[in-house]
Formats: structure tokens, C-alpha cells, sequence
């Protein structure tokens, strides 16, 4: 019967605090320390009972079909995250949503799809990539393998016999290259991305949806940019430094000094400082706004093709990269976004994070389940918009709603909290 699910686990009144969480936890970085500080959680080694688990996607897929789960019990992935985290899966929803946009509600709606570039998925749609590859000769195309993270296996090319090469590359083993052919994306390089200092960056969001039926989705005040350690230039499409903005590559750089790493990356009230300055702050209000509509569209793109469970919810690490009309892009959507911290402040980031993921996910029962906001995070999406609690009135007739998003904005969820989460009985204050 697979994994021993939580059995025993006594039935509470409505409206009473739960005392104990068990938790199991497959990850040994920020995510561990934050739950071993959780008061009143325990943790439980592999045959013990749960109630709450952080597990890896290898856990999930061996296990969820086989583990019998009460209904208070929570999880970290949804079934098939993949639909919307595969780079393949990903894009095949969105054109398939933007199809379907564009018969129901016409050209216009279905326009405000179009913030991934044109991507093909390799061998199968190989003729429609040569097409399309003709069509724009020189420009720069990018190819990804679609299931590995962190940078590896991506290269950039200007010749189609580059990726000739890459097909017959005899160095490879038999195995490594069936795998290599089968599941790559080539995907038009932005190749006028936007640049400070010479050097190109992508943002890191992070999105935690709780429901896909009925959706809803809550977005996080912080997140972060993360620098290339090299200036930018389409002279040099083979060197990785330049073009991939994973720490994972950008630490392995024969010049990377961990000490000016921070420098690497800059927190997203910093980056929105900077752009206002630069931009004033209406282009500012409009690119935010835009990265929201990618938020929305993407969940919507898989909301019906996502198995929703109520014992399921899932925090996502969205990319999203600038050109240099300020147009943000879709580069990918992470389903198990990097938790290990690459210094102190990214450690504290990732740990607010993390506690207000928990605070959310409710184990301990002390929301009321109308919430706008908890922590950092803001509630974007129930099913349907939500708007702010400040919004004007008399501005209501002009249909002046302004979206209940604060990315990049102040985050004070400690004061947020105190009001919100008063102590249990017998609990001390947070």
C-alpha cells in the first residue's frame, strides 16, 4: 500500500487550534530549519505518521497514487506540477490556451498570451522549427534541455548545423543520446534583453497557489534579480557567463568572488527603485502589471489539466527576463524552486518565505479563509481578480480596481502578522 499515510489522527471541534503537526521533510536547507522552528511541529522519521510533508517530486511520483491521506493533511507538489513546469508541457499549454482564447474571446484577449517566445519542442516539431528558423535567418535561437534545472545542458546557436552537430554528436553514449533527442526545446533568444551595467538579468518570483478549482493564487512581496557576473554581447553566444543568470553557472565562473556575489543579485524593492528612477513610476506600474497578467495566464493555461486535491498546493519559482522595452518574458516556471541560500540575505528571504508559506497552508487552523494577506504574501487570484482594500470609491465608476499585487513593495509582515495571527491560547506571541 505504499507509504503509511497519517491515520490516527484524532478528530478536532471547528474552530480548535490543532496542537501538534507532524511533519516530514526531504530537504536538509532553509525549508528544514524553518519547520523545526515552527512551534508545536514535530518531525517524524521515514515510518512514522504525518500530517505535513515537504517532499522532493522523486518522492511523489513513487508515492502520492499509494498514500492514503486524511483530510487535514497537506503536501507540497500537486500530481502533475509537471504540466506547467516541463519547459515542453509549459509552452504546449500556453499555445494551447492562447487557441482557445482567441476562438472564444478574439484576437485582442488572445494577445495577452504572447510573453513567451516562439518555441519548438525538438525532434517532434523539427520541420515547424526549420520553417520558422529560415524565416529569420541569423537570428539567435536557445536549446534547453525540457527536465533539467540550474542551467545544464543549454546551448545558444545561429546555424542550423550547429544543432546538426548536437543530434550526431557521436561523443555522447547511446543512451545519453536518445534522451538528448528526445526532449529539448529550441526557443528564440531574446537578444535584446534589458541590461544595468552592461549585464543581463533575470527575476526570480515566487507564486504559491493553494487551489487550481477554484484557482487561487497568492503572490510574494519579495523576490529577487539575479545578474550575469559578465557584460553582455551577442559576439560571444558560447560563453555561458554571459548568457545564464543560475548561480548555479554564474558560481562556477573562473573570476566569481563570493564575497561581491550579493552584487549578483539584487532584491526586488532595489530593482524596482531603480527602475523608477530611470523609467518614472506609470512604465514601472505598467511592467508590473504585465508580469501579474503572465502570473494569471499560466496558472489559468493548466488550471484544467492540473489534478486538484485539497491535500495539494505548490510554491512556484517564476522566471522572468526584460528586454529592453521594458516587456518582461517568460523564460520557465520552477515546481521545486532552489531553497538552499546563497548568502545571508538570501537565507532570510527564502526563510520569510518559507514561514509564510507555512501560515497559509494553515496546519495549525487560525486563518478565517478570507484573507488578502498573510505575511508577505498578497492574494492575487480567487477565482476571479482581487482588488485592493484601499481602492477609491469614487474612482469605482471610472472602473479604476488597482490589482491586490505588491511585488517589489514594502514588506512588513511581521507587523501583518501580529494583527493577523493573534497567539493561540497557552501560545506565545510570534
Amino acid at each position: 500500500t505504499g507509504n503509511k499515510g497519517p491515520y490516527s489522527y484524532q478528530k478536532r471541534r471547528e474552530g480548535e487550534a490543532r496542537s501538534c503537526v507532524r511533519y516530514r521533510c526531504a530537504l536538509t536547507n532553509t525549508i528544514q530549519d524553518v519547520l523545526r522552528q515552527r512551534p508545536g511541529w514535530l518531525e517524524v522519521k521515514d515510518e512514522g505518521e504525518w500530517d505535513f510533508h515537504w517532499c522532493d517530486i522523486g518522492w511523489l511520483r513513487e508515492n502520492f497514487d499509494h498514500t492514503y491521506m486524511e483530510e487535514h493533511v497537506r503536501i507540497c507538489h500537486f500530481r502533475n506540477h509537471y504540466e506547467l513546469t516541463r519547459k515542453n508541457l509549459m509552452v504546449k499549454n500556453l499555445k494551447r490556451h492562447r487557441k482557445m482564447l482567441e476562438r472564444e474571446a478574439g484576437k485582442l484577449e488572445a494577445s495577452k498570451c504572447d510573453f513567451f517566445p516562439r518555441t519548438f519542442e525538438l525532434p517532434s516539431e523539427y520541420h515547424l522549427f526549420v520553417e520558422e528558423f529560415k524565416r529569420s535567418p541569423g537570428s539567435v535561437w536557445i536549446m534547453k534541455p525540457v527536465a533539467r534545472s540550474q542551467g545544464k545542458g543549454i546551448f545558444l546557436f545561429r546555424k542550423l548545423k550547429d544543432i546538426m552537430d548536437w543530434k550526431k554528436d557521436g561523443s555522447r553514449s547511446d543512451e545519453q543520446r536518445d534522451e538528448m533527442v528526445e526532449s529539448y526545446v529550441a526557443q528564440r533568444y531574446i537578444e535584446d534583453p534589458y541590461l544595468i551595467s552592461g549585464r543581463k538579468f533575470d527575476l526570480r518570483v515566487y507564486v504559491l497557489v493553494s487551489s487550481y478549482v477554484p484557482l487561487k493564487a497568492w503572490l510574494y512581496r519579495d523576490g529577487f534579480a539575479r545578474f550575469s557576473n559578465t557584460r553582455f554581447s551577442l559576439s560571444s553566444i558560447d560563453d555561458q557567463y554571459v548568457h545564464l543568470t543560475n548561480v548555479a553557472i554564474q558560481k562556477t565562473a573562473p573570476d566569481y568572488d563570493p564575497e561581491k556575489a550579493s552584487g549578483c543579485k539584487w532584491q526586488m524593492q532595489q530593482l524596482r527603485r531603480f527602475l523608477c528612477a530611470r523609467h518614472g513610476s506609470e512604465a514601472v506600474e505598467t511592467l508590473f502589471r504585465q508580469i501579474d497578467n503572465i502570473f494569471v495566464r499560466s496558472l489559468q493555461s493548466v488550471q484544467k489539466v492540473i489534478i486538484n486535491d485539497k491535500h495539494c498546493f505548490e510554491l512556484y519559482g517564476y522566471d522572468i527576463l526584460l528586454d529592453h522595452n521594458l516587456k518582461p518574458w517568460l523564460i520557465e516556471v520552477n515546481a521545486s524552486p532552489s531553497l538552499t541560500a546563497s548568502s545571508q540575505e538570501d537565507y532570510e528571504l527564502k526563510s520569510r518565505l518559507l514561514e509564510d508559506t507555512l501560515h497559509i497552508v494553515d496546519m495549525e487552523g487560525r486563518l478565517s479563509g478570507r484573507e488578502k494577506r498573510v505575511g508577505g504574501f498578497d492574494l492575487m487570484w480567487n477565482d476571479g481578480p482581487v482588488y485592493r482594500e484601499d481602492v477609491n470609491l469614487e474612482a469605482l465608476g471610472n472602473s479604476c480596481f488597482t490589482a491586490n499585487t505588491h511585488l517589489g513593495c514594502v514588506n512588513d509582515r511581521n507587523k501583518q502578522l501580529r494583527q493577523l495571527l493573534k497567539p493561540l491560547p497557552g501560545q506565545k506571541k510570534i
